[in-house]
């Protein structure tokens, strides 16, 4: 199997503007433990759903599926899901929450509001009406990500496309820089792909029934994945020989399951072996 072409045949499309997705800027901010400037509301098309269609009927009279407005963050104490949450609200309708990270740690006193700047996306899909939206925290004019010239992936397979084409991203970006990051990464290559660059084809390989061509690809990567941890002394990535196995239960092909359970094992460091694919392999032997 050529791989990179046929990677390239089955996601072509991933070099589209919106599969395009940036690294948060908010990104290292979150792991400094530092309140981010901007943040992703969670609860949008769940708990928020309602609030937002309504408000994108008044909000987005062009329909464009876009609108920025102000609203406030101020605390629900009485949130039996999370006494600590941080509700988002417009014009006196909850659109979302804070991701619970940021309501446990943000300074905000229970009865307090705070004003926030909001961005918010809407997309009629075939289930209904799929919304996101970012909050403004930080001082100063909003920063945005995204634009309506530029929009974040909504739908199931715009996000696929999106999480593919940012793998790929990091792992040429990788591979460019030389030095020891280049090396790490040229370690998990296999017939000129890594094996994180087959996540997606592997997933979409399987939800359209072509379980032979999804397994090469797994084994692919599960060649990718030894070679790298290997050379770092660590335990493989387990997706990969998780969804071969997969695929060989599928296929009633119960001694591949094993062997290629077996191989996982045998290519971790005596210390990693007490892992969930030798618990299954034990299982499948019992």
């Amino acid at each position: 199997m050529a791989t990179v072409g046929f990677l390239q045949r089955l996601f072509g499309r991933a070099d589209a503007s919106n599969a395009k997705r940036p690294e948060p800027k908010s990104a290292a901010v979150i792991r400094s433990g530092m309140t981010p400037d901007l943040v992703k509301l969670a609860g949008t098309t769940t708990s928020g759903k309602a609030a937002i269609t309504a408000l994108a009927a008044r909000l987005d009279p062009t329909d464009d599926g876009h609108f920025e407005c102000r609203g406030v963050i101020q605390r629900e104490p009485n949130n039996p899901a999370d006494p600590a949450a941080v509700a988002v609200v417009v014009e006196g309708e909850r659109v979302g929450y804070l991701p619970g990270y940021l309501a446990k740690t943000i300074d905000l006193p229970t009865g307090a509001a705070r004003v926030v700047h909001l961005q918010v996306f809407t997309q009629l899909l075939e289930r209904g009406l799929r919304a996101e939206a970012w909050a403004w925290l930080g001082k100063g004019r909003a920063q945005w990500e995204w634009s309506a010239q530029r929009r974040p992936p909504l739908s199931t397979d715009a996000k696929r496309l999106a999480e593919h084409s940012e793998r790929d991203k990091m792992v040429k970006e990788a591979l460019s820089s030389g030095g020891e990051r280049a090396e790490q990464f040229r370690a998990g290559m296999s017939d000129g792909i890594h094996y994180l660059q087959t996540v997606e084809p592997i997933k979409q390989l399987k939800r359209e029934g072509r379980l032979e061509e999804a397994l090469k690809l797994c084994y692919l990567a599960i060649e990718g994945a030894e070679q790298a941890a290997k050379r770092e002394k660590l335990q493989p990535a387990p997706f990969y020989t998780e969804q071969a196995a997969i695929v060989h239960r599928k296929l009633g092909q119960r001694d591949k399951e094993i062997a290629v359970l077996r191989r996982y094992v045998a290519a971790c460091p005596p210390r990693y072996r007490d892992n969930a694919l030798k618990a299954r392999l034990d299982k499948l032997l019992n």
